[in-house]
């Protein structure tokens, strides 16, 4: 009377155990890879904006070699989350508006406080370290700007 199901039902097809998962802490490394990656962009952009003004003498700018250190940083944390493969770098856009300055520094706080909420979340400690200094980093020049325009 009734001619029988000849396909699987979908709930017997997401039990399959081929498909692939993740640990929790895989996961989180795999978020924070992405998070250092993405502030990773933001520094390296910033320290192309700080080399290219050279001998600018603004306190409020931030110092292209310490940018650079904090890259080289970033990218070996990156390496270690990914297995040993170190980050693609992005080559720096040209816009030089002082506008877009403020922006990449208020967005390099912003992706640094995202890593380290997921770094305090997988107990990395040495992220830990290097988002909170990088926030700050980001944090001063716009406290700077904030009490200049005050």
């Amino acid at each position: 009377m009734y001619e029988p199901i000849r396909t699987k039902s979908v709930h017997t097809m997401a039990a399959a155990p081929e498909v692939p998962h993740r640990s929790r802490e895989e996961e989180l490394d795999i978020r924070l890879a992405g998070q250092l990656t993405a502030l990773l962009t933001v520094t390296d952009e910033l320290h192309a904006r700080a080399a290219r003004d050279g001998g600018d003498t603004d306190d409020a700018a931030p110092d292209g070699a310490a940018l650079a250190a904090a890259a080289e940083r970033i990218a070996e944390q990156v390496a270690r989350l990914s297995g040993g493969h170190y980050p693609l770098r992005a080559e720096p856009s040209d816009d030089s508006s002082p506008s877009r300055t403020e922006a990449l520094q208020q967005r390099a706080h912003t992706l640094a406080g995202n890593a380290l909420a997921v770094a305090t979340s997988r107990g990395d400690a040495a992220v830990m370290a290097l988002t909170a200094e990088r926030m700050e980093a980001h944090a001063a020049p716009l406290r700077d700007r904030d009490l200049a325009t005050a």
